[in-house]
């Protein structure tokens, strides 16, 4: 039976932690301890992995971490997009051609060099229909052909795909023996907007590495930014965190980042509206401070106690600031 990962009702579970590359795996919340839960089961298995996620979601990552935990260091992982031309090819070689005991692949295809490590299947359900029959051959044998020559693959499958792969399944358009040997272990990942107390340090993890990458002094995000951070959807999950933060990274030399830093860069959910200024630049203050603290307050469940601590003010404060921007705090609870 396939071992399953839920996160709809995690709870407040902690897990020791250990190091981690995968920045899908960078957090403290509850729903993040049951994913890390369910990759350090998984990658103590050896059989298939499904990883089941929306766009965006940075699915290599948990991947390479599988990799890292089940394999020895000097294992090969092997990234395949299941969408690309010639496909079949390039997993098994140009010169490649079944045979009546075991599949068959060349020295030079993917296959070969993913034998001893892991072969991770990006989009699985995009394969061609022959491609799927021929995995499903070397899954099942754990053997192969190679330029002649019968080898064991020692071979982990791990794949990853939208939830319609299920359906996908059931409606005969994704064979289900191969599906079958994926989702040996099968781990729903969570999106982004599942897990918002989880973005502040994964924001934080993205401008670490990006300096780092560039050669860039350090820089650090205020509270009140990654409170704000932390308060958006993320319809494009960690894909678009990075692209944002990138382009906060690109727009400024401050070390600091405050709010006003990203403003530019935040993805805003309605239709551009062509800008007439109004007012002066302090009432244009005012206005945001009052749209900000609202959102952090909605943000919180109105919750005053949470707000102000986010906010980085003092209870009374907060209760006063509200009064003169004129929040309403008929819902406001403690």
């Amino acid at each position: 039976m396939a071992d399953t990962l839920s996160l709809a009702g995690a709870r407040s579970a902690r897990l020791a932690r250990t190091p981690t590359g995968a920045l899908e795996l960078v957090g403290r919340s509850a729903i993040l301890a049951r994913l890390q839960e369910f990759v350090q089961r998984a990658a103590a298995l050896d059989g298939g992995v499904l990883l089941v996620a929306e766009r965006g979601t940075d699915v290599e990552s948990i991947a390479r971490e599988l990799h890292l935990r089940g394999r020895p260091a000097s294992a090969p992982f092997v990234g395949v997009e299941c969408s690309a031309d010639g496909l079949d090819a390039a997993l098994f070689g140009a010169r490649s051609h079944p045979a009546s005991d075991l599949e068959s692949a060349s020295s030079d295809s993917l296959l070969a060099a993913a034998r001893g490590g892991t072969l991770f299947l990006r989009d699985v359900g995009e394969l061609p229909a022959a491609v799927q029959a021929r995995l499903a051959r070397v899954a099942r044998d754990g053997e192969v052909r190679i330029d002649g020559e019968p080898v064991a693959t020692s071979l982990r499958l791990i794949a990853s795909s939208p939830s319609g792969i299920d359906a996908d399944m059931q409606e005969q358009r994704f064979r289900a023996d191969l599906y079958r040997r994926l989702s040996a272990s099968r781990i729903d990942v969570p999106a982004l907007r599942d897990r918002p107390d989880d973005v502040p340090a994964m924001a934080a993890r993205v401008i670490e590495d990006l300096c780092a990458q560039h050669g860039l002094a350090p820089r650090t995000f205020t509270p009140p930014a990654l409170a704000l951070l932390g308060a958006l959807p993320w319809p494009g999950n960690v894909a678009e965190l990075r692209d944002v933060v990138e382009r906060i990274v690109s727009a400024t030399d401050a070390e600091t980042l405050h709010v006003e830093h990203l403003l530019p860069a935040l993805p805003l959910e309605r239709a551009p509206l062509p800008f007439v200024p109004a007012g002066t630049l302090r009432e244009a203050r005012v206005r945001f401070e009052r749209d900000y603290i609202a959102a952090v307050l909605q943000h919180h469940g109105w919750r005053m106690a949470d707000a102000a601590t986010t906010l980085g003010i003092q209870r009374p404060n907060l209760y006063r600031k509200a009064r003169q921007l004129g929040i309403p705090l008929a819902r406001v609870t403690e």
